[in-house]
C-alpha cells in the first residue's frame, strides 16, 4: 500500500499515468461511437444471433488481440488490426528481405524507418478489411435504407480507416509520454473491458424477458446441470489463481548461461574476467504462436463447410461441427500449430549464431566451449529445448479454456475464455510490462518497487 502511495509522490510518474489512463479513456470511448450509416438495431440483433456461432468466435477471437469491436460498427472497428498486420508483416520480412534486414541492424534510426513503412502499409491494410466489412453489411441488409450506395459505403470505409489510424497515433502517444506499451496497453484494455460482460453472465439468467440473478450460484448442488453452483464458483477461483501463477511463473523464467569475460593484464592491471550471465526465456515466442494458430483455425470450418454443402459429405460435417465446438480434433491441430510457430517465431527472434559472434566480439565466451561455432551449437541446443518446454506451456493455456467448457457445460465460453488462450496470456504480459516500467522509475529515485518486500 505504501508503494502505491509513492508512486503518486513522484510527479513526473504520476503524470505519465495520468496521460495514458486519459487517452485508454478516449479509445473506450470512440469504441462506442457507431458508424452512421449502419442500423444499430439490425446490427445488435445480428450479433446476438451469431454470438455462438462461428462468426461470432471469429469476431470474439479477432477483438482479443486488436481492441476491435467487430461485434458493431464503430468508428474503432477495425481496432489495431491492420496495424498489427503491417507490424508482423515487416517483422517477418526484416529476416529475409536484405533491405529491410539492413535498415534494421543500423540502430534506432533503422527501426524508425521501418516503423514508418509500417504505418504506411496500415492504410491500405485498413482500406481492404473495412470496404470487406461495410459491404458485407450492405449484402446482409445491416445499412440503413438509402444509404447502400457507393459514395455512403465509402464513407463508412474513410472513417474506419481514420479511426485506425487515430488508435495507432494514441498507442504511440502513450509510448512517448505515457507510461507502457501504448499499443498493447490498448489491446489489454479491450480484453479487460470484456470482464464485466463475462461476470454477468455468469451470475444472472438473461434471456428475452430480462436478465435475473441466479441464486444457484451460492447454492450447493443446484441440481441443475445446466447453472452453475457453489462448487463451480469455488472451483473457478481456485483455477483461475493456479493458471495466472502458472502463467506469471513461465512467462517470468529463464535459463541463464555462465559467461566468462576474458581477462588483460596492462601493467599492474588486470582488466576482464568478469563472471555473468546470458539470460534465455523460456517462452521467447511470446503470445504470437497463440494468436497464429488461433486465427489459422477459423479457416477449416468454412472450407470443410463449403465441402458439406457442395458434396454432402458426413466425414466433412462432423470435422466442421469439430471445429466450431472446440473438440479434439480442433486441440489437436492447435498443438501441432502452436509448437510449429513457436519454434519459427523463436528462430526468428533469437539467432544462436548471432549471439555467439557477439560474445566472441565482445571478448566473452561460454566455459567449456570455444568461440564461435562450438558455442553456436550448444546455444541452439539449449534453445531447442527450452523452446519445446516454452511450447507446451502455451498449449496448455491455449486449450485449458476448452477443456473447462467440456467439463463445465454450465460455465458460458466467454467466462471460460479468460482461464487461458490470447486474452490472458497478453493480459498477464502487458500487466508484468507495466509493473517493471513502474518498478524502474520507483528504483531510479531509491523508492521500493512494486514487488519489493
Amino acid at each position: 500500500m505504501n508503494t502505491l502511495v509513492t508512486i503518486f509522490k513522484i510527479p513526473e510518474l504520476t503524470q505519465k499515468i495520468v496521460i495514458t489512463l486519459i487517452f485508454l479513456a478516449v479509445y473506450r470511448i470512440g469504441y462506442h461511437i457507431p458508424l452512421p450509416i449502419v442500423d444499430q438495431n439490425r446490427m445488435l440483433e445480428w450479433a446476438q444471433g451469431t454470438a455462438a456461432g462461428t462468426f461470432g468466435q471469429l469476431f470474439t477471437l479477432a477483438a482479443t488481440f486488436s481492441g476491435s469491436n467487430l461485434g458493431q460498427r464503430t468508428i474503432f472497428g477495425l481496432g489495431i488490426m491492420p496495424y498489427i498486420s503491417a507490424s508482423i508483416i515487416f517483422q517477418l520480412l526484416a529476416n529475409f528481405w536484405p533491405p529491410l534486414e539492413k535498415l534494421q541492424k543500423e540502430g534506432e534510426s533503422g527501426r524508425k524507418k521501418i516503423n514508418e513503412y509500417t504505418r504506411y502499409a496500415t492504410v491500405p491494410i485498413c482500406f481492404v478489411q473495412s470496404w470487406m466489412l461495410v459491404n458485407y453489411d450492405a449484402a446482409t441488409g445491416l445499412l440503413l435504407p438509402g444509404y447502400e450506395g457507393f459514395f455512403s459505403v465509402l464513407a463508412a470505409v474513410v472513417t474506419m480507416t481514420a479511426g485506425t489510424m487515430f488508435l495507432m497515433w494514441v498507442g504511440e502517444q502513450i509510448d512517448e509520454y505515457g507510461i507502457g506499451n501504448g499499443i498493447s496497453l490498448i489491446i489489454m484494455a479491450g480484453i479487460v473491458a470484456r470482464i464485466p460482460e463475462a461476470l454477468k453472465r455468469f451470475f444472472f439468467d438473461i434471456t428475452n424477458e430480462g436478465m435475473s440473478f441466479r441464486t444457484s450460484v451460492f447454492q450447493l448442488g443446484s441440481g441443475d446441470a445446466n447453472k452453475p453452483g457453489l462448487e463451480t464458483l469455488v472451483m473457478l477461483a481456485v483455477l483461475f489463481l493456479a493458471v495466472v501463477v502458472f502463467i506469471i511463473a513461465m512467462t517470468k523464467a529463464h535459463r541463464r548461461i555462465p559467461t566468462q569475460s576474458a581477462r588483460h593484464v596492462r601493467g599492474r592491471r588486470v582488466m576482464g574476467g568478469q563472471r555473468q550471465f546470458l539470460p534465455l526465456k523460456l517462452n521467447t515466442a511470446g503470445v504470437m504462436p497463440v494468436i497464429f494458430a488461433s486465427s489459422l483455425l477459423m479457416l477449416p470450418f468454412f472450407i470443410f463447410s463449403w465441402i458439406t454443402n457442395a458434396f454432402n459429405a458426413n466425414w466433412s460435417a462432423y470435422l466442421a461441427s469439430e471445429f466450431v465446438r472446440q473438440g479434439f480434433v480442433y486441440n489437436l491441430f492447435s498443438i501441432v500449430l502452436i509448437f510449429f510457430f513457436t519454434y519459427f517465431w523463436t528462430g526468428i527472434a533469437f539467432n544462436p549464431k548471432e549471439v555467439s559472434n557477439n560474445l566472441r566480439d565482445y571478448g566473452s565466451f561460454i566455459p567449456g566451449y570455444r568461440p564461435g561455432r562450438r558455442t553456436g551449437e550448444y546455444l541452439e541446443k539449449v534453445m531447442n529445448r527450452l523452446t519445446f518446454a516454452g511450447a507446451t506451456f502455451l498449449c496448455i493455456v491455449a486449450i485449458t479454456p476448452s477443456i473447462i467448457m467440456a467439463t463445465m457445460p454450465q460455465v458460458d465460453p466467454l467466462v471460460a475464455s479468460f482461464y487461458g488462450g490470447t486474452g490472458l496470456l497478453i493480459m498477464i504480459s502487458v500487466s508484468l510490462d507495466l509493473v517493471q516500467k513502474i518498478n524502474s522509475h520507483l528504483v531510479m529515485r531509491n523508492y521500493p518497487g512494486l514487488t519489493d518486500d
